[in-house]
This record gives structure tokens, sequence and C-alpha cells, in this order.
């Protein structure tokens, strides 16, 4: 008999080896967590037919099988395994088929103890695919399925992580402190995946974007610059082509329908999350919003399976300590199972104690909202805590188009900000809500308000001075627009004005700013960079005074100092008698405006122009 070479003999080895044990997942971990317990996915043809040993005297605690025999998930305790790594020995019998050396890494140093976003900070929205291309030979890979093409306002525009990387300045400069990307792991569907929300493998960066290390650079570089990064995070669904999806470990991994529409038991979700907090709500309509899927292209997750959290807990803690990141935005919260979720943000909390999560608590009603966050008297009726220590405003969000475009009358207008703020006794951290004015699935405020600057200024100065963590969503600080309504998604996503080489003018070049652009930029830096240090705004207290003839005022303060906020929304010049505000002003003569840096005499009464705010320290 012949006798085959030796690197043939192993190239088919590395073959069988590759049919056999395709995945495991997490890919490494580390040493000296809080929770000790890891669960490891492995994924190969027939592997649960298979025994699996471990080297070095790693013991496997729990080992577990599902319906689908390419599966196994294996549950170690690391606390007792004392080696840097170990193998997976995947045997057929007494062979061994496909080795798998598994690396537990050291943590950095005070890892557990990271500091996390707060109202100090000020969040910038990024959508990567529109903001800038700093690496054109990504466009387009040859294992992804939509190519580039930037004539299509839903398609692949180019815009990458390199991009946002050549841009930290340009940020820094404007005063963000914390960026926080749409989605940025694998999104390999046919089409429309630039916005990364149906993502096909939780464990890699999407290849037109750059590279798991390119992520890891960016998330260095903020914090040498000194801002941070959030991580955007799905855990109510996946896209379709999930390698997961694709060959389920078992059916009760998604949701199915049995009078669903098509093969896998789709069927839409009312997405009425409202039955989630309604002790009046019907089983069926509950059911719907929750095990609805998002779209057909998007399968609910059933969070309820003990492995299906746990893969989706291990998956937030590896990249937290992976890409060493500073905090987490979880999309869809509500439509999740809430029970699972509160078990996903505690044990979250438990590994990084000082840990933010904001949950896209899209929902309009303050009691609504104040039920989702973390120790909610709300919620306490029902024996619930969510464990969730950030909720989104929608309250204000949707209050602030209304109040600045009504006519004042008892119930319309500046109340409608007012009556927001009134309800902010139901929240237990008020100081820890996410407050907009606009993001990447609503109109642009730019267009709500046909480009007039003034409503601009008055909206951003609201959102910046007023509790909670302001986030400003790229494009708003030079005046960018976007029709949610007439041209659908795509145009309140626009790319960037500069980020692509053959761009015929460049925004983030403060020379090359149009006069427009440069009076958005100038006022939103000048605002931001002010707010930096101001403790006052990012943990003093509001008093705040009915609106009257269309002006709201309201005051943070705290035992050191206080700032006076007014805004007029009236179509007229106003002038305010400062004695109505006597129990804010006591102690104080005169202020200082932080924008125009005009002084004014607190003994006279105040003039105000028409549309315009006035941020004003207290000496």
């Amino acid at each position: 008999m012949k006798k085959l070479p030796l690197f043939f003999i192993f190239f088919v080895y590395i073959l069988n080896a590759q049919k056999t044990l395709d995945r495991v997942e997490p890919p490494f971990w580390w040493h000296n967590m809080h929770n000790p317990e890891l669960q490891i996915l492995l994924y190969g043809k027939d592997i649960a037919t298979k025994n699996i040993e471990l080297s070095d005297g790693v013991k496997i605690e729990k080992l577990t099988k599902v319906e689908n025999p390419n599966y196994v998930f294996l549950t170690l305790n690391t606390a007792e395994i004392k080696s840097a790594d170990f193998n997976i020995n995947v045997l057929d019998g007494k062979k061994n088929i496909a080795t798998y050396n598994y690396e537990l890494k050291n943590r950095k140093p005070n890892s557990a103890e990271r500091k996390s976003y707060t109202s100090s900070d000020v969040i910038y929205l990024i959508m990567p695919d529109r903001f800038a291309n700093g690496n054109p030979s990504n466009d387009s890979q040859p294992d992804l399925i939509e190519k580039a093409n930037r004539n299509l306002p839903s398609g692949r525009h180019g815009g990458d992580l390199q991009g946002v990387i050549d841009h930290l300045d340009y940020l820094k400069n404007l005063g963000v402190t914390a960026v926080w990307l749409t989605p940025v792991n694998q999104d390999n569907e046919k089409q429309t995946t630039y916005h990364g929300y149906a993502q096909t493998d939780l464990y890699k960066i999407d290849g037109r974007y750059g590279t798991n290390e390119d992520y890891k650079k960016l998330s260095a570089d903020l914090k040498s610059k000194n801002m941070k990064l959030i991580q955007d995070v799905v855990t109510n669904h996946w896209g379709i082509s999930d390698w997961l999806i694709q060959d389920l470990p078992s059916k009760d991994w998604i949701h199915h329908f049995a009078d669903g529409e098509g093969k896998d038991g789709f069927k839409r979700s009312n997405y009425r999350t409202s039955t989630q907090t309604d002790t009046n709500a019907s089983e069926i309509d509950k059911k719907l919003a929750l095990d609805g899927w998002f779209d057909n292209s998007m399968p609910d997750l059933n969070q309820s399976n003990p492995l299906v959290l746990n893969y989706l807990t291990q998956n937030a803690i590896w990249w937290i300590e992976y890409a060493d990141l500073d905090g987490l935005r979880v999309d869809t919260y509500p439509y999740n199972d809430k029970e699972a979720m509160a078990k996903w943000a505690k044990s979250i909390t438990d590994e990084y104690p000082n840990f933010n999560i904001v949950g896209e608590t899209w929902v309009y009603t303050p009691a609504t909202i104040s039920f989702w966050q973390k120790d909610s008297k709300v919620a306490a009726i029902e024996n619930y805590n969510s464990n969730l220590p950030s909720v989104m405003d929608f309250t204000l969000f949707s209050a602030m188009p209304a109040a600045f475009k009504e006519k004042e009358s008892w119930d319309q207008g500046m109340i409608k900000l007012y009556n927001s703020f009134a309800n902010d006794f139901l929240f237990p951290d008020v100081n820890n809500m996410l407050v907009f004015f606009e993001n990447h699935d609503t109109m642009r405020w730019n267009e709500i308000f046909d480009g007039d600057i003034r409503y601009y200024k008055m909206g951003l100065s609201l959102i910046m001075t007023v509790r909670g963590i302001p986030e400003i969503y790229y494009g708003s600080e030079i005046g960018m627009r976007g029709n949610k309504d007439k041209l659908g998604d795509a145009d309140i996503r626009r790319d960037f004005p500069g980020g692509w080489k053959s761009d015929s003018q460049n925004a983030f070049n403060l020379k090359t700013q149009t006069p427009t652009q440069k009076e958005y930029y100038d006022y939103t830096s000048k605002l931001l960079n002010w707010r930096k240090n101001k403790n006052v705004i990012h943990t003093g207290k509001t008093k705040h005074y009915v609106p009257e003839n269309n002006v709201y005022v309201y005051f943070r303060y705290n035992e050191k100092e206080s700032v006076m906020v007014v805004i007029n929304n009236d179509e007229k010049d106003q002038t305010l008698k400062l004695n109505r505000f006597a129990e804010s002003l006591q102690n104080y003569s005169h202020a200082k405006d932080v924008i125009s840096e005009q002084h004014f005499d607190l003994n006279k009464d105040l003039k105000i122009p028409a549309k315009s705010s006035l941020i004003l320290e207290l000496k």
C-alpha cells in the first residue's frame, strides 16, 4: 500500500476536525470572574453522539444535550481551573477526532470596578455605515451577501469603524464624552443590513465595518481621549440567517406560532408592549406582543429558555471584557421576557457593579417607563424588579415637538414639558434616564421644524440642562435633516458630509463648514463643553415653574451653585418679573448667560427674545 505524505494526513485530519467541531462559543473566557460558572457551546456534525473530554484535569460540571445532535453545552467551574488553557477533545470511541485549545485569559486590573457612562456624559449616537468611510477596501466582503452601493438609500454605504476612529478629535472638540454605535456585529442578511439589528454572528464584527481588533482599538482610542464606548445589544431577536437560527439547537430556542404565516411559525408582534405592565391585559395580547416576531427576517428569541438566556448573558459579558466597554444600550427592551431579562441585567451588574445599561423603553407614559427602571416603586407592586439601571425618557421625547409647535393653552404648548417633569416622583433614579429629541428611528428634529435653528437651540438647551443623560444623533450638530414619514428610515440616516473622499463638502472640517453648519456646530460645541464640568447639571436638584406666556423656567441647583434656564417659545419677546422666582433667586444678584456671555442684573426685569433660550449661571 502506498504511503500517504504526512502533510496530506494532517490536512485530512484538519478537515475532519472542522466538520466535527465547527464552532466554540464563547471562543475564550477569563479567570477570576465574579460568577465562576461558564457555559461553552460546542457545535459540529452529530457532536452529541461523540464523547467530550477535557485535558489538564478540568472537570465538566454538566453536559447538556438538546434536540439537535449538532450541539453540546458544557458547564464548567472556572474557579477550579488553575491552568491558562486546556484542550477540549472530541472522541469517536477512543479516537480523538477534534481538539480545541480553550484559553482562560487574565482580566485587566480592576476590570470589575470599571466606570460607566453617567449623567456627567453626553452621548453621541452614530450609525457607522453612514458616518465615515475610513477603509474603502472593506466596503464589500466575499463572505457577506450585501455589497456596497452608495446610490441605494437603504444599501451599504461603506462607513466603518476606522471612519469613527478617524474623527474622534472632531467628537472630542464638539464636547462628546461617550459614543453609542448602532450594532456592528455581523448582519449577513440579503438587504438593508446597514442598520445592524438583524445580527447573524454575535461574536464577530461585521467585516464591512472592520474586525474585532478594530473594535477593540476604537474602544482604546476613545479612552485615550477620555471618551467612552457604548455597545448596542439586541436580545429580543436575531437575523433569520444567523447560524444558530439556520440550525436551531432546539425548537424552543425561538418562538413559533401554530397558526403562523410561514414554515417557521412566523407571526408578527402586535407591538403592544404595554401588555407587559398591564394587569388587565389578556394572555393572547401579551403573548403576541412578546413572542411575535419583530419582523419576518427577525426570529423572536425565547429568553425563558435557560440556554438562550445564558448565551445572551455570556455574550454581553464577553464583549465587555474583550473590548473594554463602558456601557450597554439594549434594543426593544419591553419585547423581551421580563423575568429572564431581570436575571440578565443582574448577572451583568453583579459582575460589574458600576456598569450602566439603558433599555429602549419605547412607551409613552411615565408610569410604564418607570416600571422598567431598577428598584421601581411601580414595579414593586407586582413584586418585580427589572435590575435595569437606566431607561429612555420617551415621555419627554414625545412631549418636546408638541410643546414647541402648539399654541399655548391649558394643556397645550410648554405645559407639556412641565407635566413631563412633574412625573419624576415615579422614577427611582431620575439622573439615570436617557433624554433626547431624536435618534436613528425618529423624524429628524431639524426636519420637524423645517431647518429653523431657533428650535434646535431651544431643544438642545433643554436636553443639555435637565436631569438625565443627554443623547444627540450624529449630524444634529450641523443641522442634518431627514423625513422618515415620507421617505422612510434611510432619509433620517443620511451620510455625514465629508465622511467619503468623493464628497463635495466636508462638515468634519470646521474651516469648510457652511455658514449654517457652523452656526449649529458652534452653538452645540459651546453648550456641550460647558456642560462637561457642571456637577450642578449632572446631579443637581430641579425646581421648575408653571409656564406663562409660552415661557418655561426651571433651576438646577445644589449647595454650591445654581443655574437658571429660561426658554421662550413665544413669537414675541418676553419680559419676566423675577419676583415670581424669588425662592430660587435669593442670595443671587446677577447672572451670566453661558452662550452669549452676556451679564444680567437680577434686580431688574429679565428680557428674553422670541424663540430663544437663556442658560444663566447665577452669581
